[in-house]
């Protein structure tokens, strides 16, 4: 694996480097997207408007429906939350971003078994299910995959359950493998989301962007006062922001992620797999067809509205009851809020408190404990036990689909893992700990 830190302008090399053939200019065959935005619920507007703009942008570009796979819940267009129904933006005043979308796979078919699936092209597993369609690419076409939402250490999320970091390196292996694409470019979207391609090979032409480093928050941006939600995340816009200016029959890979990891100020944007794909045009995976769509226009770093009000994801749904609170317009309105607010906070830290006892539990020692909790940021190494014990606390103690904020803490059980104890004995602490029926709706 090998990772170029943006700021750094530095290749750190893991292992044995495999000997890397230069990157196909090669423009037979045809491009394939898969578009998915994990998430559910309003206050996740963000995800499913990134997904739809990187859809228009895609559309736009002559890439035809037919090509694209999308994956969305389909809840935030006609929510009774919605000021403008029917529509999605993913900047203030921006254009709608939501006509047009195919709804491929929706509501409860938005799952990481139907997502690998669709990777793999198994029409007979997705018979009868949403509109069934798979990646139908082959050796000489190129696949472009985004995903946006909450993510974790070795986790991206879906609305009711995640997906691994290793089934999802499996698949592509598996892609590979079957000869499925010529080359494969992955933009992903999630806090922690470098720890999805720590195990990605440099030498199967599959390119990968990550919008923070492995212990990193990702950033919502453009907090909409209308619509009392952030409405796109900062990495998913700069590169489509990026996107909807440049030339992309023109602009390589690599001069887009120089730009947007150097405009991705809020988190460490990575390069990840074959790096010398990088030297491909942007629309060789978006799209050839050249097209101006409505931007805000060049980039200016003394005032970013982006960046300016950008929030770290974990902390936007606080950010969005204290604003609502500031913009009550009456001392009853700002009670309500206010009581949204503290309750919140309490709720958050009853997840905190309950996984302290669970490793107080396992460890039987309070120093061990201390040093458990602490997010040292270790490298998932015993992925069993790591998936064990995290399907045991989303199982028995908080649906993490449904309490986000949860991910937070799973830091702790990587810590266990790998200083050696078991999923068994956390599994055993979690029923002995969590004795009321698993908890949703802490976010």
């Amino acid at each position: 694996m090998r990772v170029l830190v943006a700021l750094m302008v530095v290749v750190v090399s893991v292992g044995v480097q495999a000997l890397v053939m230069p990157a196909s200019t090669d423009d037979s065959g045809d491009l394939w997207a898969v578009l998915v935005a994990g998430s559910k619920t309003y206050m996740n507007y963000r995800h499913q408007a990134d997904v739809c703009h990187a859809y228009q942008i895609l559309h736009s570009h002559g890439v035809p429906d037919d090509h694209i796979i999308v994956m969305m819940f389909d809840d935030i267009a006609n929510s009774p939350e919605n000021p403008t129904p029917g529509k999605i933006i993913n900047r203030p005043d921006g254009p709608d971003v939501y006509q047009g979308v195919p709804k491929d796979y929706t509501g409860t078919d938005v799952t990481p078994e139907n997502f690998l699936k669709v990777l793999a092209g198994d029409t007979e597993g997705l018979k009868g299910v949403g509109s069934g369609k798979v990646l139908g690419s082959g050796p000489n076409d190129r696949v472009f995959i985004n995903l946006v939402d909450h993510g974790a250490p070795g986790i991206f999320g879906f609305p009711t359950t995640f997906l691994y970091e290793n089934d999802f390196t499996n698949a592509i292996l598996g892609m590979s493998r079957n000869k499925q694409f010529k080359e494969m470019t992955i933009y992903l979207e999630a806090c922690e989301s470098g720890s999805m391609f720590k195990n990605l090979p440099d030498d199967i032409n599959v390119y990968a962007l990550s919008a923070a480093n492995s212990t990193q928050s990702s950033y919502a941006c453009y907090f909409d006062s209308a619509r009392r939600t952030f409405l796109g995340d900062v990495f998913s816009i700069k590169w489509m922001e990026d996107t909807d200016r440049e030339d992309v029959t023109k602009e390589s890979l690599l001069k887009q992620y120089s730009i947007v990891a150097k405009e991705t100020t809020t988190s460490q944007v990575l390069q990840f797999g074959q790096l010398s794909i990088d030297t491909q045009r942007v629309g060789q995976f978006v799209g050839d067809d050249q097209t101006t769509l409505d931007t805000f226009g060049p980039f200016n770093p003394l005032n970013d509205p982006c960046l300016n009000s950008s929030m770290a994801s974990p902390d936007v749904p606080l950010a969005t009851l204290q604003m609502n609170h500031n913009n009550a317009v009456a001392d009853l309105g700002a009670d309500f809020w206010q009581t949204q607010v503290d309750m919140l906070q309490e709720s958050r830290g009853f997840v905190k408190d309950k996984m302290r006892e669970i490793v107080a539990a396992v460890t039987g020692d309070s120093s061990l404990t201390n040093q458990m909790m602490t997010n040292n940021h270790h490298q998932i190494h015993k992925n069993k036990c790591y998936q064990a014990a995290t399907n045991s606390f989303h199982d028995i103690c908080f649906d993490l689909s449904e309490n986000t904020y949860a991910m937070r803490v799973l830091y702790a059980i990587v810590n266990l893992c790998e200083h050696g104890y078991t999923a068994d004995e956390f599994t055993t602490a979690a029923r002995a700990v969590c004795d009321f029926d698993p908890i949703t709706g802490i976010i």
